[in-house]
């Protein structure tokens, strides 16, 4: 059976963040991938000039018609920037009794653009956490979950992470990316566990789209078969090579994009 994995998010117009990001991810390993868009934003790699927001009503039609027709093996959800999006997406994912979720709750962009509305963290917490698989916070979202200054080291990480299991997560992938140090280091914890994610950090200012690409990434291998623990490895590993190919690509001017497609093409 094909395996196949629906991205549930916002559109980035440049293509390196969003449902462009989920959309190649999944395609550079070998899953077909759907969408339901949430949002669209004009935006490139200096930032987020607007955003639309979808109806409330249109995102449950979209999720109804992918839900209806397609054997799907995993969602990814990134940018729900209302409370009205984060509501119609839980009434449509509990209306189809979906499986493997894989929550990254978006709230800004690597340009330091918010794309989720303060009022809409709550419906975050009680609507989606809880059905979630695993959350894939960053430092600073994990931060603002559980009204904690943002994590300055291991053993604050895992603290963060556990208040966001006591949410109703049964997983939380809380990702170093934006510590310091050698070494990106990503926590999975889960209740009586804790893998530890390590990857030599990489200099380089192109790392937009990184938290979507890892989320997706997490998705396609839970979608073809994979357990949490190996999909979370595999798409460690991904994410870290993009990062390490990102510089082979020239996109705009700002924070560039990943090189989602480094086992498949490489710039001369």
């Amino acid at each position: 059976m094909t395996a196949i994995a629906v991205t549930i998010a916002g559109s980035d117009s440049s293509g390196g963040a969003g449902i462009q990001a989920d959309l190649k991810t999944f395609a550079a390993l070998g899953v077909y991938g759907a969408s339901v868009i949430t949002a669209l934003t004009a935006q490139n790699t200096q930032g987020v000039r607007a955003i639309h927001d979808v109806p409330p009503d249109f995102i449950r039609a979209q999720i109804d018609a992918v839900f209806s027709d397609l054997e799907i093996g995993a969602v990814k959800i990134g940018m729900l920037s209302q409370a009205a999006t984060i509501e119609a997406v839980a009434e449509g994912l509990a209306a189809h009794h979906t499986k493997n979720i894989v929550l990254d709750p978006v709230m800004v962009a690597t340009s330091g653009d918010r794309l989720l509305v303060p009022a809409a963290v709550e419906g975050l917490r009680k609507l989606l956490i809880p059905r979630a698989l695993v959350v894939t916070p960053n430092l600073p979202e994990a931060a603002a979950l559980t009204g904690a200054s943002v994590a300055r080291n291991e053993r604050e990480m895992e603290v963060q992470a556990r208040e966001l299991l006591a949410l109703g997560a049964r997983n939380v992938l809380i990702k170093g990316g934006h510590g310091s140090g050698d070494k990106s280091l990503d926590l999975l914890i889960r209740q009586g566990e804790v893998l530890r994610l390590s990857a030599r950090r990489i200099a380089t200012s192109n790392l937009h789209g990184t938290g979507c690409t890892l989320s997706s990434a997490i998705a396609a291998g839970l979608a073809k078969g994979l357990d949490l623990r190996a999909a979370a490895q595999d798409a460690k590993e991904y994410v870290s090579a993009a990062i390490a190919a990102a510089d082979e690509l020239k996109i705009g001017h700002g924070h560039g994009p990943l090189h989602h497609f480094h086992a498949i093409w490489r710039t001369p």
